[in-house]
């Protein structure tokens, strides 16, 4: 169980959404995880939902499961493609991993309507625009 597990805390990983490109009537964004550590981390699973309400009606999208495998140090993958249909709920990531033998989680919370062009900024190791939670402690 969760309450059994240490609480190893998470430093130096966080979760962007990327705006990949964009044309006169679409944009396309990503969803990376990016490793600054200096070392990598392994058996990386990320899972995914989005919650809230939408037209006043609850709402909730499938929860998604992303095994990423290891992750070099100071690299980044992508986790998903994200709708924009989507950035008016809160959508949360969930990441679990490993350095050595020891299990960190964290959970990461994209606020609703928090994806907007004015909190874009450059992402560390993707070099594109988007919005970062996470990072250095």
């Amino acid at each position: 169980m969760k309450k059994d597990l240490p609480e190893n805390v998470v430093e130096d990983i966080s979760i962007a959404v990327v705006l990949e490109g964009e044309t006169p009537t679409s944009k396309v964004w990503n969803v990376y995880l990016i490793n600054e550590k200096p070392c990598p981390i392994v058996n990386v699973l990320v899972s995914s939902k989005g919650y809230g309400k939408k037209d006043g009606n609850e709402v909730k999208t499938t929860t998604l499961r992303h095994f990423l495998g290891d992750i070099p140090s100071s690299s980044s993958v992508k986790i998903e493609a994200i709708d924009t249909q989507v950035f008016g709920l809160t959508n949360e990531y969930w990441l679990s991993y490993y350095i050595d033998k020891t299990i960190y989680d964290k959970k990461y919370i994209f606020l609703p309507e928090s994806i907007v062009d004015e909190n874009l900024i450059k992402v560390p190791l993707v070099n594109k625009p988007g919005i970062v939670i996470g990072g250095s402690k």
